[in-house]
């Protein structure tokens, strides 16, 4: 699965224990109200359980985490109220461990999309934990006063989303927008980005994408600036 924000042409965005899935059918969706689903023609780019699934999934209160990271601390507020499917899952992938030791392989520096994508431990933005779950959109977003269709949305600086390769296809990886972008609303928004990640995000930013043979004043790959997490962790 390629988990986008840009589309070809157009812009636009691409700890705990195993779930029991329905009936008991390895392939089936998780029997609670986010239903995971494992994706067995894309498994795990790292070996991860399935997500608790309880009934009566979390819907209120923040949840704080911290990406350590080789250019500096990048700390993440999680919403529930928002997405409580979504924070379920990063929880249980930084629990995991799953985000450690892992690259933010792409930035975009379009002057409507200024977004740095994260969360493929393969790093080709082809990876992800080996099921997807429903998207969570968000409403109420103001139009993009530099779209005239009318059809996008401003995703303002600071926002923490879910990339993905189409609806219901979430999986593990996550961009977060370093400066007011124009979306359509097709991405869950699920947390945000303190003012010392903005920082950080802002220090890879100004490095800008890797230049290449064929493009040497790239707006969209792999940022100059090399961008490891070090370290996710969860902090109530």
């Amino acid at each position: 699965m390629v988990a986008a924000v840009l589309m070809a042409g157009a812009l636009g965005l691409t700890g705990a224990s195993p779930a029991v899935a329905s009936g008991g059918d390895p392939d089936a969706p998780t029997a609670g109200p986010c239903a995971y689903t494992p994706t067995p023609d894309d498994p795990a780019a790292r070996p991860v359980p399935l997500p608790r699934d309880p009934e009566r999934t979390p819907s209120r209160g923040v949840v704080e985490v911290l990406l350590r990271t080789n250019l500096g601390p990048i700390p993440l507020v999680l919403d529930r109220a928002a997405a409580p499917c979504t924070v379920q899952s990063f929880v249980h992938l930084t629990r995991q461990r799953f985000y450690d030791r892992t690259i933010c392989h792409r930035l975009t520096t379009y002057p409507t999309l200024l977004v740095l994508q994260c969360g493929d431990p393969s790093g080709t933005g082809e990876g992800g934990p080996g099921y997807r779950y429903a998207d969570e959109l968000p409403t109420g977003l103001p139009p993009a006063p530099t779209d005239p269709t009318g059809e996008r949305r401003v995703y303002a600086r600071g926002v923490l989303a879910m990339a993905n390769a189409g609806p219901d296809t979430n999986g593990s990886q996550f961009f977060l927008v370093y400066g007011n972008s124009a979306l359509r609303p097709n991405y869950t928004i699920f947390g945000s980005v303190t003012t010392t990640g903005l920082e950080t995000l802002d220090e890879v930013a100004a490095g800008g994408v890797t230049p290449t043979a064929e493009d040497p004043a790239p707006l969209d790959g792999p940022p100059a600036l090399r961008t490891e997490i070090r370290t996710a962790r969860v902090r109530f």
